[in-house]
């Protein structure tokens, strides 16, 4: 699926219910999904499963977000990353850390 067309279905799914949050409450669940992630990651044991559901929370809140804004997340992120480092200009990047 293309960011495009998963971008599209939350705006299908959710944007009604989005719009009367706020983005102050979508962004609140945002939050609320990266703690889970959180919680999931700190655990010895890390259930995989359990993470990749919550990791895909965390994508579907930042598309919600995204939607109220009226972003194009997939134009964002192919402006943001344009399939090179940003900074070296380099694939793999090859930045040295800091």
């Amino acid at each position: 699926m293309k960011l495009s067309d998963f971008q599209a279905l939350i705006n299908n799914l959710y944007f009604s219910k989005d719009k009367k949050r706020g983005a102050l409450g979508t962004f609140a669940w945002l939050v609320e999904e990266v703690g889970e992630v959180a919680n999931i990651i700190k655990q010895k044991n890390i259930d995989e499963a359990a993470l990749g559901a919550e990791l895909a929370d965390v994508i579907a809140w930042t598309f919600s977000l995204a939607n109220i804004y009226g972003i194009d997340l997939e134009k964002a992120i192919s402006s943001k990353y344009p399939l090179k480092c940003g900074k070296c200009g380099k694939l793999p990047c090859e930045c040295i850390e800091d």
